[in-house]
């Protein structure tokens, strides 16, 4: 049954967005974004659930027009430590609400992606059915639809198996149009969602005069165990105070995995230390299961003399590279940076000129600058990137304000484009044909994969291979130089492949003549030698009809029909088939036999039925009684019914057919003697 809430819910929501009511998720945990990340110990109680949501949802299996979508919803995030099984457990304050839920595996993706990639769905379950919900070991192996309450149909889903190393997203969807909240639980499953690795400083770097101290972490840390006063740490310098801490990420998630501290004067140049502390707020930092940073956990971080930033060295570039990206060893000023790109220029083998310049910018800094060109550069050698003051009239700075210095110079190497296009030469022969491939090997290419119809390779410049079928052939050769790569493909075909093959008819009778249709086939010009029964010949591509003799009286002869065709390299292949020549083809009813084993007259048949078809032949003794009959003429009656002989003296046969040639119904009646 159509969960007719659904309905109710889409009627609803269409009244509060006419009343001007937004549906757009503002709190932190309603969007996949800022979902609350998970630790398999801890419970979550949510005591209110803000109105929001409707962002349409795909639900595998479920086609039956209900309106799917992430109604009020709060998101939970985690990561498989160990695979094995989920369990979870949602209890909603009021046994009455009907909440539903999905998991998505969102490994390499972005939290978006569960709006759109239909193939990262897990589980589910969207019952009608109010109360608890989630996985139990004998819940359903797939997403119960959308469904009327009375159905009674199971919020249970079997615990679905985790993936270790995947991330995963939970959509906890309420249904029901209140803001009374639930518990969320995860117990009872095999897998382990709990972080086993403590929490530590990572790494910290003091940029610029050391009034701000940028701070990495191993893992994830809760925003609400940050001191903002900085308290959670301390310098070992007489007199210098940590004074402010922030985490840009706490402004739209629960956790980060850096921050910003603010010191209260410059620290002289040198190695320092950073220190973890306890803080005001009565504690040292913690991660998502509440593990915490053990007091004086440390890392020593360098203050260096102010001096100009410079160009540190150039990634090497791709094949045919259109773009070349700086990298510096401090974060640059974006703003900069001329986005024309007039802040350089680039010499080299090949005339380039540099149309846009770009930062990867983050706060507004970046430790690249990537130089968009006018073209590929196709040419090899060694270029240089030449630092000049650009046409916004200044030259590109730090994050101290430094300027780097002007003028500077970064080389770069780039390698030949390549082409893989080869030769080929073939030595034909009749037994096999052997083929040389040749390829010029310029520049620089260092490695030839050939590949000879997906069943054998080669890493030589230059193979030779030998083919003993004429079929035609496909080769494939990738070549490359380290850097720059090619394929060329060909299908090789071979101009001294023939077959001998002809139809003819089967089976003449005298006078008769026999069609040959010539069925060879070759990739070049051929002579043709045809033999008529080793007495006459032709040497006609397509020989006219032909007449065979048969001077034995009632008997078949098989004269064999044999063509020899050649071509220009000397090549040779033969065809024959064989044709049956018939003495005889009026078909006649003996009027006597003498089944009697003397080898003369032993058995009674329609004699000569070459040409029939559709035969049917009977023979009936006195009485009437049907003794023998069959449709295949060469079956003949032995003078025995049911493996007795017969009677000497008279018998009546039948004979109907259909004449190959006439096309005419024949009946036919009469009598036999058996003698014996």
């Amino acid at each position: 049954m159509i969960r007719a809430k659904h309905i109710f819910f889409l009627i609803l929501s269409l009244f509060f967005s006419s009343l001007g009511f937004t549906q757009v998720c503002t709190t932190l945990g309603q969007t996949p974004a800022s979902a609350f990340p998970v630790c398999g110990t801890t419970n979550f109680h949510q005591q209110t659930v803000p109105i929001c949501g409707l962002t349409p949802l795909f639900v595998p299996g479920c086609t039956d027009g209900a309106n799917y979508m992430d109604t009020n919803p709060f998101w939970y995030k985690f990561t498989c430590y160990q695979s094995g099984t989920l369990g979870f457990l949602i209890t909603p304050n009021d046994p009455n609400d009907d909440y539903d839920w999905q998991l998505y595996d969102i490994t390499g993706l972005p939290p978006e992606a569960v709006f759109s990639n239909h193939n990262i769905i897990v589980t589910g379950n969207w019952a009608g059915t109010y109360g608890t919900t989630g996985t139990a070991a004998g819940g359903l192996n797939y997403i119960h639809c959308a469904s009327d309450p009375a159905a009674g149909a199971s919020t249970f889903a079997a615990m679905p198996n985790l993936v270790q190393g995947h991330q995963y997203l939970l959509l906890v969807s309420h249904f029901t149009q209140t803001q009374s909240g639930y518990s969320l639980s995860f117990n009872g499953g095999s897998a382990i969602i709990t972080d086993p690795k403590l929490p530590l400083i990572k790494s910290a770097v003091a940029p610029c005069d050391g009034t701000k101290i940028l701070v990495t972490f191993n893992k994830d840390i809760k925003c609400n165990t940050l001191a903002a006063n900085g308290s959670d740490f301390r310098l070992n310098i007489p007199g210098a105070a940590i004074i402010a801490a922030n985490a840009a990420k706490c402004s739209s998630s629960f956790d980060f995995d850096s921050l910003e501290l603010t010191v209260n004067m410059p620290l002289p140049p040198g190695t320092h230390t950073l220190y973890a502390k306890i803080g005001t707020d009565n504690n040292t930092l913690k991660d998502n299961c509440d593990h915490e940073i053990n007091v004086d956990d440390s890392v020593q971080f360098t203050v260096y003399p102010l001096y100009p930033t410079p160009m540190d060295s150039i990634v090497p570039v791709s094949c045919a590279p259109q773009t070349v990206e700086l990298v510096f060893r401090k974060r640059m000023m974006c703003n900069s940076i001329a986005a024309d790109g007039s802040d350089f220029t680039i010499t080299g083998p090949s005339p380039i000129l540099i149309t846009g310049a770009r930062g990867n910018c983050e706060n507004g800094l970046s430790f690249t600058i990537t130089l968009t060109l006018d073209k590929p550069i196709q040419k090899g050698g060694v270029y240089t990137v030449h630092l000049k003051n650009g046409s916004d009239g200044n030259p590109i700075l730090d994050e101290c304000a430094q300027a780097t210095l002007v003028p500077s110079s970064l080389n770069f190497i780039v390698k030949d484009t390549v082409n893989a296009d080869f030769s080929y030469h073939t030595n034909f022969g009749c037994a096999k044909n052997q083929v040389a491939f040749f390829h010029n090997g310029q520049n620089g290419i260092t490695q030839w994969l050939w590949n000879f119809d997906n069943i054998q390779t080669s890493t030589l410049q230059n193979p030779v291979k030998d083919y003993y079928d004429f079929n035609p052939k496909n080769v494939k050769l990738i070549v490359t130089n380290g850097v720059c790569s090619d394929t060329a493909e060909i299908n090789l075909v071979f101009n001294n492949y023939m077959k001998a093959s002809f139809e003819i008819t089967s089976l003449v009778c005298p006078g008769e003549k026999a069609i040959i249709k010539n069925q060879s086939v070759s990739n070049s010009p051929l002579s043709w030698n045809w033999n008529f029964n080793y007495s006459s010949s032709s040497t006609l591509q397509n020989p006219p009809p032909q007449i065979f003799t048969n001077n034995f009286p009632n008997t078949v002869i098989e004269v064999p029909v044999t063509l020899v065709i050649s071509n220009a390299y000397g090549c040779y292949d033969t065809a024959t088939q064989y044709i049956k020549v018939i003495n005889n083809c009026f078909i006649a009813v003996p009027a006597a036999f003498t089944p009697n084993g003397d080898g003369l007259n032993d058995y009674f048949y329609p004699l000569n039925a070459y040409k029939a078809n559709n035969l049917q032949f009977a023979v009936y003794n006195r009485l009437g009684q049907q003794i023998f009959y069959t449709t295949d003429w060469t079956q003949k009656w032995d003078g025995r019914f049911k493996g007795n002989e017969q009677d000497p003296g008279t018998y009546v046969w039948t004979l109907r057919y259909v004449h190959a040639d006439t096309k005419k119904l024949v009946e036919q009646k009469g009598t036999v003697i058996l003698i014996r």
